[in-house]
């Protein structure tokens, strides 16, 4: 569980704790997740048709190839070759947080995970 799920968990419970959800709307009844609902309503067409045609978007491509060289750097013996690997691993890292809009995902720097749990919840 990376830090804000572990942030986000603490928070859910405490408002369970206080009864904070005792009285929500369809209270009870299950909730329609749809998978293509976090998708914008302009991209859900030509996503479906991706997916139907084994394609995956350019966020989960560079994700699956950050995943392979951290394994593979985690493997590698050779000092100039894992400096090499890193190189790339920082520079997809910055591909994706680009392609994102975002500065940054917690998820992409897990060493950092617990310092910032600790920060955030005393």
């Amino acid at each position: 569980m990376d830090a804000f799920e572990k942030i986000a968990e603490r928070k859910i419970q405490e408002a369970i704790r206080n009864g904070e959800f005792d009285n929500l709307l369809n209270r009870g009844k299950p909730i329609n997740l749809d998978e293509d609902c976090f998708v914008p309503p302009e991209l859900r067409m030509a996503y479906r048709i991706l997916k139907n045609s084994g394609c995956i978007p350019p966020e989960l491509e560079i994700r699956n190839e950050i995943i392979s060289l951290r394994s593979m750097i985690n493997s590698l013996d050779d000092d100039k070759e894992r400096m090499k690997k890193i190189r790339e691993l920082n520079f997809k890292l910055l591909k994706i947080n680009e392609l994102r809009k975002k500065p940054l995902d917690i998820e992409d720097f897990p060493e950092y995970q617990d310092k910032i749990y600790i920060k955030f919840i005393p």
